[in-house]
Order: C-alpha cells, then structure tokens, then sequence
C-alpha cells in the first residue's frame, strides 16, 4: 500500500491585513461634547462607524486599489489630534496660504487647524442667505439644510476610507448658496494639518440652489516633516442645482509625510455647470477618487487637474465621468510630471448610461517623465450605453521632446532652465484655469521647487 500525502496550500495573510486603526466609537463627534445635534446626525456618524468596522482594508487584490499598495502604511501609530496628543508648539499655515484671493478682502474665509477653527464671511453675502460655516456649526445651526445632502452624495459605504470620513469628521465646511444669489467675491478654505502620527479627518459640502453661483477655493495643507507619518481621510460632496454655475478649486499640498485619501462626488442638475479644478503636489500616497454625476438635461462639467510628484511619491486619481441623462457634456484634462523614482496612477472612466442620447464627453491625461526611476500609469476607459453620442478619450506617456531642448539650448538657455521652461509651458493650459493669479504664482513656484 502506498500512502498519500495531500498537501493543502492556503493564502498567506499579511500581519498587516490583520491590523486596523487604533480608533474607537469614543472618538465619534457625537460623543465630543457639542450639544444640541440632531438625532438623524448623529445616526449618520454612528452608522458610518458600523460600515467602517465591517470593511476590510482595500488591498492589490481589489481592482481600483490594484496599483496603490497600502502594506507599509503605518496604520497603528495613528491617532486623534486632541490637545493632550499634539505639541503646545503648534505651527500655523503660511502667511501666503492666508491672504485674500482678491482685493483687500475675502469674501469669507475658514482656517480649519488642530486646536482651533476661525470663521469670516462677508456681512452683505451673510444678510443674503448664504451659509459659510464650519461643519461643527452646521450641525448645530444649519441641520436642515445639512441633512439634505449629508451623505446623499458620497455614500459612507464605498470603502473602508470613506466610512471612516463620514464616522469621524470635525473638521470640515458647508457652503449653501439660496436660489438666484450670485456670489461675487470667492470664498475660501484652509485644511492646516501640521505635527505626525496624527489622523485628520474632513468633510465638505458645497450646496447651491437653482440658479446660484459660486467660486470656491479649498487647500489642504501642512509643512514636510522628516520623521513620522500623517493621514488625512476626506469626502467631498457638491450639489449643483438647476442653472446653477460653480467654479471649485481643490489644491493638495500635504507634506511628503501625509497618507491621503478621499471620496469626492458632484451632482450636476438640469442646465447647470460645474468648472472643478484639481492641483496636487504633496503627500506621500494619495487614493483620491473624483466622479460628476450628470443627471439633468443640458448639465455640463468640467475636470482640469496637474500633479507633479518627486522623491518616493505616489499620486493615484480615480475619476468618472458619469452621463445619466440627455443633451449632457463633460470635459477631462489632468497633466502631470514625475521625477526620481516617484509614480502616478490615472484611472478615467466616461459612463453613458442608457436613453442618455446626444452626449459629448471628452476625457484626456498627458504625463512627463523627467527621470529613469519615474513610472506613469495612465488607465482610459469608456462604457456606453446609448447610440447617439460622441466620446472620445486618450493618454500618453513620454518624455520632453529632445529636439525642443535642443532648440532653446542653441538661444543660449542652459539645460536646467531649458527643461523647466518646457515643463511649465506643458502645465501652463491647467495653470491657466485657476482663477487668481496669487494662487497660480504659488503652485508655479512650488513646480520650479521641484524641478531644482
């Protein structure tokens, strides 16, 4: 007789898969001490806080995190920025991040930090009915309002991350524009995240009734620190009601310490119009998925984002463009520029839903690849459902044009400036989509940092 041995092979689990946060249901904003919150709030956090248990940590195996690696993330030396866990020597946001983005002043500002949250709007744009306040304050005051877009947008059950977002969000901003008000002067928030081993989570609503408009600027922000780790958890969800216009503006310039992720979303209602704008040059890692709904005939939106990592960095965006009615139009265009032995990630997705006839979407990503070490991965796609559409996508990869060096080196530029020249020439189309030109100025330095 002859004895068989059956062998049985099973995965192996990373230690780390088996790990989680160090977060408890104590921590909740319900459990804070800011009274007088809604009932149907504070079934909002508490849900979150049950889908966010429930969900394993995104891995390689899942098809949207497939090129986005979490395995050294350090996930158990992350904790609640109180003021009994963060330095008495808290820094503040740069004098240049704080200063009006036109005139003299703003027309209302937030500065959202660790220990403390400030809040200006203009007494004119106040008296008119809108809402500018942060999220702590809109749950107290402004209820109504929140409730009716507080998780309609961005589900709290589309990752793990994003749960997390909804459970425990203090810091965060609602923005609510009342129908026909037209908003002149720009608003403008401020994420300040400084210090390490800290864990800031964000929440913002933009909100604006039929026939409202709308310039709104948003930074998340904090210094490089050398030694440590940071994560930032976000959501993003932007109504935009019928004939309505919104021009949102969302620069990232974390530290190359910051671990980022973040669900963002817009609805886009009947004849309306929404001009989002992405700019992206810090973190370490970031997951950041972006999506338009196109849901009312004739809505239109448009997507323009630049990123420009060096160093270890990688930058993975995730956008769709979703047309879920007829007559709609959407336009794409993300650049980005990549040194040393950094890697960015483009997924773009344009959906056409069924009987969603006579659509126009566009979707494009350009990327420069200044270093042998750098590495660009530039994913299109196109789902359509409906025969009477035009759609058109496109990527490419490659390298700065030599014989373009070669022509302003023979004016007399040496190599260094030579390249940069051509680098900004290549951002200088999304550039020119910011609408202040204080903003552009600061990000075009920080490229030209970058290219140093």
């Amino acid at each position: 007789m002859t004895t068989r041995t059956i062998v049985t092979r099973r995965r192996r689990v990373d230690q780390k898969e088996s790990q989680d946060f160090n977060f408890t249901e104590e921590m909740l904003p319900i459990f804070s001490g800011n009274g007088n919150i809604p009932d149907v709030i504070k079934e909002y956090h508490s849900q979150a806080w049950s889908t966010y248990k429930s969900l394993p940590l995104p891995t390689s195996t899942d098809e949207a995190w497939r090129r986005t690696n979490l395995s050294t993330m350090p996930i158990g030396s992350f904790k609640m920025p109180e003021i009994g866990n963060i330095s008495t020597q808290i820094s503040t946001p740069p004098k240049e991040l704080l200063k009006p983005l036109v005139g003299e002043s703003h027309g209302g500002q937030i500065v959202m930090m660790p220990n403390e949250t400030t809040v200006e709007l203009d007494r004119d744009l106040a008296a008119r009915g809108v809402v500018f306040v942060d999220l702590a304050t809109a749950e107290r005051k402004y209820s109504d309002q929140l409730t009716r877009f507080l998780g309609k947008i961005v589900r709290s059950d589309e990752s793990k991350f994003s749960a997390l977002a909804a459970a425990m969000s203090r810091l965060g901003v609602f923005v609510y524009i009342p129908e026909g008000v037209q908003v002149e002067l720009p608003l403008h928030s401020i994420l300040w995240g400084p210090g390490t081993n800290l864990a800031y989570f964000s929440h913002i609503l933009v909100c604006l009734e039929k026939g409202a408009s709308l310039t709104y600027v948003h930074e998340a922000a904090s210094h490089n620190e050398v030694n440590g780790s940071t994560l930032h958890t976000g959501m993003v969800e932007i109504y935009v009601g019928q004939e309505a216009n919104l021009r949102f503006v969302e620069l990232q310039s974390w530290g190359e310490h910051v671990w980022n992720f973040s669900h963002e979303r817009a609805q886009i209602e009947r004849d309306a119009n929404l001009d989002w704008i992405f700019g992206a040059i810090g973190s370490h890692l970031t997951k950041n998925f972006s999506d338009i709904n196109l849901i009312g005939q004739g809505a239109t939106g448009r997507m323009s984002g630049f990123y420009f990592t060096d160093g270890v960095q990688h930058l993975d965006h995730d956008t769709q463009q979703n047309h879920l009615a007829p007559h709609t139009t959407s336009d794409l265009l993300f650049k980005g520029a990549l040194k040393g032995n950094s890697r960015s990630v483009w997924q773009g997705m344009i959906y056409v839903a069924t009987g969603a006839q006579k659509t126009d979407g566009y979707q494009a990503n350009r990327n420069l690849v200044l270093s042998r070490g750098a590495r660009a991965d530039s994913i299109p796609g196109l789902e359509i459902l409906a025969d009477d559409v035009r759609c058109t996508h496109g990527a490419t990869v490659g390298k700065i044009d030599r014989d373009q060096i070669f022509y302003l080196r023979s004016r007399g530029i040496p190599y260094a400036e030579a390249e940069r020249l051509i680098v900004e020439g290549f951002f200088d189309p999304i550039m020119q989509r910011i609408p202040y030109e204080g903003v552009r100025t600061r990000f075009q330095e920080a490229i030209i940092q970058k290219m140093d």
